[in-house]
């Protein structure tokens, strides 16, 4: 069996998880999420455990199993303790701000960048070179936080852009003078 998919999910206190044939629903004091699995993954609840398992050996089946107990787990960890991305902004006066429910960046174009906030996400600034995205679906929380990332990607040269916090950009040499070839002297 799967090394990932046969371990149990601890459903933890104050979350609540319904079964509806494929359909899993999980609530907690985060969000709700529900979220529609394969038809051959066989969903349960045991013991205060939700277990999957699988009808055979077969191959889609064996990649079915782990993938299905991970989403789960996911949304369980996501309405009880949640999810966040960490950014920081690095350059001379590249800086965030937070406006009302959008995201407002100066990022050395000539307007400003403003990102509004999505249902199910939160941004929050806790300093001008940092930006936190929090939410409830790792989904979502990462694919926002590769949108605001997009805006303006660090550079290999100076290392000026967006980037993760535990992202680690590999630097380039510029250009160097030669004295050698071609060269006045």
């Amino acid at each position: 069996m799967s090394r990932i998919g046969r371990k149990p999910i601890a459903i933890p206190a104050g979350v609540d998880v319904a079964i509806d044939g494929h359909t899993v629903t999980v609530k907690g004091p985060k969000g709700t999420l529900t979220e529609t699995f394969h038809h051959d993954m066989q969903i349960a609840i045991e013991d205060g455990h939700v277990v999957v398992t699988r009808p055979s050996e077969e191959k889609i089946h064996k990649s079915l199993h782990g993938l299905t107990r991970t989403l789960i787990s996911n949304m369980v960890t996501g309405v009880s303790t949640g999810f966040k991305k960490e950014l920081e902004i690095n350059g001379v006066g590249y800086r965030a701000a937070k406006q009302g429910k959008n995201l407002v960046m100066n990022l050395g174009f000539s307007h400003q960048v403003i990102v509004p906030e999505v249902p199910g996400i939160t941004i929050e600034v806790p300093a001008p070179n940092k930006i936190t995205v929090l939410g409830a679906d790792k989904q979502q929380v990462g694919q926002f936080a590769s949108e605001i990332r997009e805006k303006r990607p660090p550079e290999p040269y100076k290392g000026k852009g967006i980037k993760y916090v535990d992202e680690v950009i590999i630097r380039k040499e510029g250009k160097a003078a030669k004295g050698g070839k071609g060269g006045k002297k």
